[in-house]
């Protein structure tokens, strides 16, 4: 008997000539996920997609196949030949191993091979009475019962399987395009990171790192973050951009109050410009209208005056509470909330402007050499691969930006 998964795409289903394209990513997707299994094989259809585990125990796959965007829900699938006393044999198995006494039951049964000896009915009603037999204190119920068995005929063999597996949905990381996303050590921004893969984007972060002012504790933990996120992409490059120049020249140049702002714009023309290099579409943040001075819809205005680059905020219309939710499904919360400060927060002013004006931050903006400031800051940028698997001793891949190029 020949055990596979079965894997449903869900969304994908829609995507009408494109999805080959999406199927095929996500196909890739997934053996990268399973790496380290190279004995499991998969096989892209048009409405499902198979894994064969080749004598893997799939309760090792089935972990790292939770997390990959772009599957719907998937099942181990028995592979038997089309003989129905061994279809009966594997299913009274099977519901035994479900300690069925006292639960419910049902038969679903589809047939693609309608030249198959029986019709869907008379194998629902075999298969049914034999459960029934076997299991005296198990009952029939066709609404939401305790164990349902599916059963499918196919031509070449017939499948059965119990279980379905709920995927994490969404579309596979990649088809979207990439995007460069400012990740900073709090709550929001990975939670942003998440949906934004979720909607099938390759996200690059882009840290900005303040030493002596941020601790190396302070970068070790946003790296920890981009690993939690990592999960659900296999791995993801992560830039550390040096930016203690930077604020100290702002901070000499520009009135307390626009402090923030002036300090975003260069943070988003730094961003911008490693997109560039890095072929990304687009730039994305955790921004959530309102929550702080520098995402009042005004504030947004000002910052986003020095990029046509369009900006995704996954967060923006999202309440703290639900934001917090996400975080802790994805256990990226208590990381989050350890109290190491990231460079927004030490360099706050007390009292940012919370409604700037365009053409003062301009104004205060041209005290500085802005061009000169950014060169030096991007090349500069040290890139890094992250992985779910990082720990803080992995530096070997670090490489300045400037090496890339």
């Amino acid at each position: 008997m020949k055990v596979r998964l079965l894997v449903r795409y869900g969304e994908l289903s829609t995507k009408g000539r494109n999805k080959k394209m999406f199927t095929q990513k996500l196909a890739n997707n997934i053996k990268k996920a399973l790496m380290n299994y190279p004995q499991v094989r998969v096989f892209p259809d048009y409405d499902f997609m198979y894994l064969d585990l080749n004598g893997v125990p799939q309760e090792e796959i089935i972990p790292l196949l939770k997390p990959i965007f772009g599957i719907q829900s998937f099942s181990p699938v028995y592979i038997l030949e089309k003989k129905m006393e061994k279809v009966k044999e594997v299913v009274l198995d099977l519901v035994g191993k479900e300690n069925p006494n006292g639960k419910t039951f049902k038969i679903a049964t589809k047939r693609s091979d309608h030249e198959f000896v029986m019709d869907t009915n008379e194998i629902n009603l075999f298969l049914g009475d034999a459960v029934l037999e076997a299991y005296p204190e198990i009952r029939v119920q066709l609404k939401q019962p305790d164990i349902t068995v599916r059963v499918d005929v196919r031509r070449q063999h017939i499948m059965v399987s119990l279980q379905t597996i709920q995927g994490a949905g969404g579309l596979p990381v990649g088809t979207s395009g990439r995007v460069s996303l400012m990740l900073s050590g709090g709550i929001d921004s990975p939670v942003a990171a998440y949906l934004a893969m979720k909607r099938g984007m390759e996200v690059q972060c882009v840290h900005f790192a303040s030493p002596p002012y941020t601790s190396p504790q302070a970068l070790v933990k946003t790296k920890q973050l981009a690993a939690k996120v990592a999960i659900y992409g296999g791995s993801l490059q992560f830039f550390t951009v040096p930016f203690t120049e930077i604020q100290e020249e702002i901070k000499k140049a520009v009135p307390e109050n626009y402090l923030m702002t002036v300090m975003r714009r260069m943070m988003l023309r730094i961003t911008d410009q490693l997109r560039e290099k890095n072929h990304g579409l687009a730039i994305a943040n955790g921004e959530s209208v309102g929550q702080v001075a520098s995402q009042t819809l005004e504030s947004m205005i000002a910052i986003n005056d020095v990029t046509n680059t369009p900006i995704i905020r996954p967060v923006a219309t999202m309440d703290k509470l639900d934001i917090i939710a996400i975080a802790q499904e994805i256990d990226t919360f208590e990381l989050s909330i350890q109290p190491f400060e990231d460079c927004c927060t030490v360099f706050a002013p007390p009292s940012p402007k919370t409604k700037p004006k365009l053409e003062k931050a301009r104004e205060y903006e041209s005290r500085l050499n802005v061009e000169e400031l950014v060169r030096r800051a991007v090349e500069n940028t040290v890139v890094e691969e992250i992985t779910p698997n990082y720990v803080a001793e992995e530096v070997e891949n670090s490489v300045k930006m400037d090496d890339l190029f």
